[in-house]
């Protein structure tokens, strides 16, 4: 039979996974172009040294995902969260004291951006995938879905407190929202780092009734056997997850590049700063459509197919982007892209957990997670630099546009790779 889901523990996980990558991701991701003009003209610093702190913070984060992925797999996702959001706390308190270029670098750069890989994206995705097999995909969209929310609440949030305490204490408030909601009541209160540990299992598997051995050995045998038990040494040999990874990558370019430059260029074809804005509001709001609408779909769809759809309205989004100049058209490529590229973002954490189980699902992630990273950075580097030399977005956006064509290649030859105990027995995989 099934395990009951009024006892189930693993919602309480879930909600407070979701508190972790709410209070964490708008500390840290969505507030900081909210102080970078203030602390820039308090400080008498350009706005490009400002900035490098962000993008410091965000390879920090990224490039040290294999070694979070590590710590995750030795001491779980808990522990993790609670360090993290810790470092990151220390690194937000530190940040109110900034008087040197220095100070920001390395208060944010190094121990934001390090606090917020150890205790986020990595940690998050990982309790989702050892709590949740049936509804690991809408599990996904939820906590996806608060990140996005995260960008709607945290930036007015920011400004307020900057207005009404000064960009110091809002610092100081950050930090002690990050101990209060991540640490506290996120990992000390409601995370535990596996259904086993609380003598349950995860949501979708079938147990019976009898002596604890015997759920042990069903937790060992049942529906999701054939994938529990990838390392990491025999995953990075599959095909499958280059192209997993490359789907992630292709989607985060997009994403880095469009964040970086649409309002930039939709100020250059006509449209007043408000319409700009609000239509780079839009497509976050419509991201928080598309994540939870891929986690619900996927339950009855195959997550192959939805990636495919989803690169296919991203490269519609883009084209209709290059096109025109009309502004219900525009508004049809904030739309299309919001849904597309928040669709991508869930499809990407849990399509991996979907191939290759739960076991070693924090170093692969964490792998596969760096070339995610990797091009989110570079794709507003490239576009400006192609804007500088050009002193137009065309070019930049075509090459986005031939980037998802990739990650839509790459979608359409994926498949699952074969069970090992298939390999072993020589047998043909289900695709």
């Amino acid at each position: 039979m099934r395990q009951r889901d009024n006892s189930f523990y693993g919602w309480f996980v879930l909600a407070g996974a979701m508190l972790v990558f709410f209070t964490s991701s708008g500390t840290f991701f969505f507030s900081y172009g909210v102080f970078l003009p203030v602390m820039s003209d308090y400080l008498s610093w350009s706005r490009a040294a400002v900035g490098a702190g962000l993008s410091l913070g965000l390879l920090t984060f990224g490039l040290t995902s294999p070694l979070i992925g590590a710590s995750i797999a030795k001491f779980g996702p808990r522990k993790n969260i609670i360090f993290g959001n810790s470092l990151a706390a220390l690194g937000m308190f530190g940040m109110s004291q900034c008087s040197e270029l220095w100070h920001l670098y390395f208060f944010f750069g190094v121990l934001v951006g390090l606090g917020a890989g150890f205790g986020m994206y990595l940690a998050g995705t990982t309790l989702v995938n050892n709590w949740f097999i049936d509804k690991r995909s809408l599990s996904m969209g939820f906590l996806f879905g608060v990140n996005g929310l995260a960008g709607f609440v945290f930036p007015p949030l920011a400004a307020w407190l900057i207005a009404s305490v000064g960009w110091q204490n809002t610092w100081i408030v950050f930090g002690g929202m990050n101990l209060t909601f991540a640490v506290l009541i996120g990992g000390l209160v409601l995370i535990k780092n596996m259904p086993e540990d609380l003598g349950q299992v995860p949501y979708g598997k079938i147990v019976e009734t009898g002596s604890s051995s015997r759920v042990e050995d069903l937790i060992k045998s049942n529906s999701d056997a054939k994938s529990t038990y990838w390392h990491i040494r025999q995953a990075i040999r599959e095909p499958a997850l280059w192209l997993i990874m490359l789907i992630g990558a292709t989607n985060y370019y997009a994403f880095g590049t469009m964040t970086a430059h649409q309002i930039a260029y939709l100020k250059d074809i006509g449209f007043s700063v408000i319409i700009a804005a609000l239509l780079y509001s839009l497509v976050s709001g419509m991201g928080i459509i598309g994540r939870l609408g891929f986690g619900a779909l996927a339950l009855r769809i195959n997550m192959r197919k939805l990636i495919i759809t989803s690169f296919v309205l991203q490269i519609c989004a883009f084209i209709i982007l290059l096109t025109t100049r009309n502004p219900i058209l525009i508004y049809l490529y904030a739309v299309l892209f919001g849904i597309s590229g928040g669709a991508i973002v869930v499809a990407f954490p849990t399509i991996v957990g979907e191939y290759f189980g739960r076991t070693s699902y924090a170093q692969i992630m964490g792998f596969a997670l760096t070339v995610g990273i990797v091009g989110e950075s570079i794709g507003p580097v490239v576009a400006g630099i192609i804007y500088d030399t050009t002193t137009a977005y065309t070019l930049a956006f075509m090459l986005v546009t031939a980037v998802s064509l990739l990650g839509l290649t790459c979608a359409i030859f994926l498949r699952r790779p074969r069970p090992l105990n298939n390999r072993r027995n020589n047998r043909p995989a289900n695709y």
